[in-house]
């Protein structure tokens, strides 16, 4: 299982933070308030690469979102990576919100694919947008299966995926990172009861998408 103990400000941060946070210090210890300009982009980059706390609902069977962001779309298609019907929810986000990735539900990590076509939806011709494609299928103990599908345009804004597969992870756990944010694609089953709308702002691991319906 993924552990990651360091929230407030996300690791990935650390680096970019300290380059200016180091001059920052030395110019303050010798020359006081005249260091303040320099603390301006330390906390700008304190700022993009927060990474809070997330409070996940206590609904095993719910599928939280994996970003911050807005859903843009929602809607029936043909999922190219399972060869199966499915609703897609599209989730934008902005390149400031939180940039971490968190897990929709709780599973296995069956497999992963980098730089797959870009369509995913054979019969509708729906298409990503420009560059490499990263996707993740998610399957939970009682066989229901996601796919979260992300997009990078460019290279600074490629995903971070840390999980393996075969790796548990937990609903809601922190799995990636994406700079400066991108659209991700949730894949759920066709039976799912869907629970936004095309305009509803989301919070990673704390708003629910969809929940998994299960026949008694």
């Amino acid at each position: 299982m993924l552990a990651y103990r360091y929230p407030l400000i996300a690791r990935e941060g650390w680096p970019w933070i300290a380059v200016f946070a180091i001059p920052a210090v030395i110019v303050s210890m010798l020359y006081g308030a005249a260091a303040l300009p320099l603390w301006l982009p330390v906390l700008l980059l304190s700022f993009l690469f927060r990474d809070p706390k997330r409070r996940v609902p206590a609904s095993p069977l719910g599928i939280v979102s994996p970003v911050d962001g807005r859903v843009v779309k929602a809607e029936a298609v043909y999922d190219g990576y399972l060869k199966r019907e499915a609703v897609c929810l599209s989730v934008e986000m902005g390149w400031s919100s939180v940039w971490s990735v968190r897990s929709p539900l709780e599973g296995r990590l069956v497999e992963q694919w980098l730089a797959v076509p870009r369509r995913i939806s054979e019969r509708a011709q729906e298409s990503f947008t420009s560059g490499k494609t990263y996707a993740q299928w998610i399957q939970s103990d009682e066989q229901d299966d996601v796919v979260m599908a992300m997009s990078a345009a460019s290279r600074i804004r490629r995903p971070r995926c840390y999980a393996q597969s075969g790796e548990r992870i937990g609903q809601g756990q922190r799995c990636g990172f994406i700079r400066f944010g991108t659209r991700i694609d949730v894949l759920v089953p066709a039976s799912a009861r869907i629970q936004v709308n095309v305009g509803d702002k989301v919070t990673a691991g704390e708003s629910i998408l969809a929940t998994l319906i299960h026949k008694a």
